[in-house]
Formats: structure tokens, sequence, C-alpha cells
């Protein structure tokens, strides 16, 4: 009988909303089971008030001492089960400090960085796999069957959060939300190319376009570079919003366009068609869950700049060139817009 589970997922915030489904889907096979998330941050400010989930944060920076802030906090619990499911040395050394009956973690082929270390279960190997589809395997080694996933990505927020929706999003149009930036520039598309779309959705649906970005100096600046470029007027709340209220108003677009990146599964998790531009990253592996038919694939193409065959690139593996964000075009974009607006 399984009483106590603990997930181990730090990050990113991509990957954590990949979690959901696995929660849904333990929450309903084991309701009386405690369940505990070791999470990052930043990442739980997305994923705070989650019901039915207790937080233990680990934050990156304080070095060691984080290490041992989460060591003390669970000094006392010995979990049935521990799901690890992230594989970098820093989630592995904390697997090490937690106590736990079962330590469920990925296949051989897929561990690195010591993840094997005090492992008693491994999820099965399947190759070619989109993340959040590995992520459910680890509901089965605990006899979890396939007719009982539940794909559903809960997120909580506060009426204050839609209140800082309804100051932007225009009921009488269709809003759509530009998110240029990813966490790696390789992966970010030109300021130009984002503004002949903006320009597009206006010209072509009258489109309300907001313009999203972090806090951070990079991302405030390219989306200001994108509204000066812009013909027409855009809404830019680069910097503004927190996580959960750019969750809320995805969840109120009508599309949403975006690299590889948070926002673009952030608004998988808000059941909005999100258009994902693939140029270092495999769409099949990390593309947005629910919307494979708008994903803009062209890494194979990537992979010939780099002089490789994509066909032996490792799964999950990234390719890097300064020229590979041309490969996507305006028309490219422009053919999946119209499939989502002009129906």
């Amino acid at each position: 009988m399984i009483n106590s589970i603990c997930i181990l997922r730090l990050s990113a915030i991509g990957d954590v909303t990949h979690a959901l489904p696995v929660i849904a889907t333990l929450q309903n096979r084991f309701p009386n089971a405690k369940i505990t998330w070791i999470i990052g941050k930043i990442e739980y400010k997305l994923m705070k008030g989650l019901k039915g989930v207790e937080f233990v944060l680990f934050d990156k920076s304080k070095g060691s001492k984080g290490y041992k802030e989460v060591k003390e906090q669970l000094k006392d619990t010995t979990f049935d089960v521990l799901l690890q499911m992230q594989y970098s040395f820093r989630a592995n050394r904390l697997a090490w400090k937690i106590k736990a009956k079962q330590r469920v973690g990925f296949d051989k082929k897929r561990s690195r960085e010591f993840h094997s270390y005090k492992l008693t279960h491994r999820i099965a190997a399947v190759e070619k796999q989109h993340v959040l589809d590995s992520f459910m395997e680890f509901t089965k080694v605990l006899g979890v069957k396939e007719k009982e996933f539940i794909y559903q990505w809960n997120i909580e927020t506060e009426a204050d959060d839609q209140k800082f929706v309804n100051q932007y999003i225009q009921k009488d149009r269709k809003n759509v939300i530009i998110s240029p930036c990813s966490s790696k520039k390789t992966r970010n598309w030109s300021v130009e190319n984002y503004a002949k779309i903006a320009d597009y959705l206006v010209e072509k649906y009258q489109a309300h376009v907001i313009i999203c970005g972090s806090p951070s100096p990079y991302e405030i600046e390219i989306a200001g570079e994108i509204e000066e470029l812009c013909k027409h007027p855009v809404t830019n709340i680069a910097g503004k919003d927190t996580l959960k209220q750019l969750y809320l108003m995805m969840k109120s677009a009508d599309l949403v366009i975006s690299p590889d990146s948070g926002p673009m599964h952030i608004a998988n998790a808000a059941r909005t068609p999100v258009i994902g531009l693939h140029i270092a990253t495999i769409s099949k592996r990390s593309g947005a869950y629910n919307y494979p038919n708008l994903a803009i694939d062209v890494f194979d193409q990537a992979a010939g700049l780099v002089g490789k065959n994509p066909e032996k690139i490792r799964w999950g593996g990234q390719v890097v060139h300064p020229e590979a964000m041309n490969l996507i075009t305006q028309e490219m974009v422009r053919e999946k817009i119209d499939l989502v607006l002009g129906v």
C-alpha cells in the first residue's frame, strides 16, 4: 500500500508543467496518499497552491545550504516512494539526501550524472519519447495503467491575478500573445520576423497582439524592439506579469506564438493553441503536448547547418548555429496562424 509519494522535479518551467498530469494521475489512483513535491524556488511560483500537494522548496542559489535545508525539513520523513524525475547532478545529489523505501528513476540509457545511485526501480526504456510521456512512465512502475492516465494541467490562481488579466484582454477581438524569448538565445526568432507577424495578425484578423516576457533586461529589450518595429499598436507587458498571471493571460487568449520555452508549455497547460517555433530542439520530444499540429520544426535542417545527420543526434540533443533561426519563415508561421484563426 502506498501512503506517501515524493516527486523530485526541480526545474524548468516547461518540465514542471509536464509533471502536472503525473500529479493528477497519482491523486486519482492513490487518493489517500500524501504527495510531496520537491521543486525549485522559481518554478514554485507557478505551482503554488496546487491542491493536495505539499511543497518543499529547493533554492539552488544557496549552494550547499540549499541541500541542507531540504534534508533538515525531511529528516523525520521516510517516503513509501520517491520518483526521481530529473537526472541532473543537482537533482541526483538532492535525491541521495531523501529517505524512501522505493526509489524510481529513469532507464539506464537516459540516466546520467550518477542518477542510478540508490535506485530500486527504473521506468521502461522507450525510444524517442516526449518528455511528458517519459514522466507518465513513472506512474506505470506504481501499477498505474495507461487507461488510468489523467491529462490535466491544474494551476491555481487568485482573484488579483484575474484582475491583472482583465486590464489587457480585449473581449471584442482575437487576442494573440507573442512570447518571443527562450532561456537560450539560439532558440529565438528575429525581432523583425515577430514584428511582421504582429502586423499580419492586426491587418488580417484585427487581432489584439500582446507581447510578453520576463523581467530580465534582455527580454524587456527584445519586447521593446518588436513593439517599435510594428506598424500597428501592440500591448507590451514584458516584465509586468507573474507566472500565474501569464498562465491566465494565455488561458484567455486565442493563440500564443513562442519558441521552445517555458511560456510555450504554460500555454499548452492553459489549453490555448500555441505555435511552437522549434529551431534547436525536436518538437516530438519537447513540443507543446496538446498541439503537435501547430509545431514548426526545422531541427533536421538546422542539423545540416552544423554538418550533422539529425538521425544520429542524441534524442534530446540540441543544434546551435547562428543562422538556424532563419530556417523558419514568416510564411510558415502565417500558415499556422490561418489554421487557428481562419476557422
